[in-house]
């Protein structure tokens, strides 16, 4: 190997390197979820995140408008019902810009089950970043956020992940 093509080697493998530490986050990297008081789209009420203290949390950024977020409202809702009893609950983040109207004719017309809030680009910000939707966030019962999921999740992956963090 001469010497230009190794420099060109080395080059091409710190580049990579650099670029893997971008996306890689280490796995002791456990930060609290973030507090927050938003609207729900259905009541109107202020939801207030310490009424959610002490149970695991499926939280997920959503829009109206998003085809794979509409795809999993029926496992979100499945999931609900077959783990609010346990200390669990999804808890869906509209990021809709068209206001509580659009979002509360969903919540109706699926009969969602969980709690449905009004956010903005603050709240994702406060989560880290939300980079595209469907983005869920798995929190354990101390509120920690333990797992990032960018992008629609099958239902089994989710179900595997919630038992495991319930236990």
């Amino acid at each position: 190997m001469t010497y230009l093509n190794f420099s060109r080697y080395l080059g091409l493998l710190f580049a990579g390197f650099l670029m893997l530490m971008l996306f890689v986050q280490p796995a002791s990297a456990i930060s609290q979820m973030p507090s927050f008081v938003l609207t729900d789209a259905v009541s109107g009420d202020s939801i207030d995140s310490k009424q959610f203290a002490g149970k695991t949390l499926l939280i997920t950024f959503f829009a109206t408008w998003c085809p794979p977020c509409m795809q999993e409202i029926p496992d979100l809702i499945d999931l609900q019902s077959n783990y609010a009893s346990k200390g669990f609950s999804v808890v869906a983040l509209s990021m809709d810009q068209g206001g509580v109207g659009v979002v509360r004719k969903l919540v109706e017309k699926h009969s969602i089950n969980y709690p449905v809030l009004m956010a903005d680009d603050s709240t994702a910000r406060d989560f880290g970043g939300v980079p595209g939707i469907p983005f869920s966030f798995l929190v354990n019962k101390k509120g920690q956020l333990v797992k990032k999921y960018p992008g629609y999740v099958p239902h089994v992956v989710l179900e595997r992940d919630i038992k495991n963090v319930m236990n």
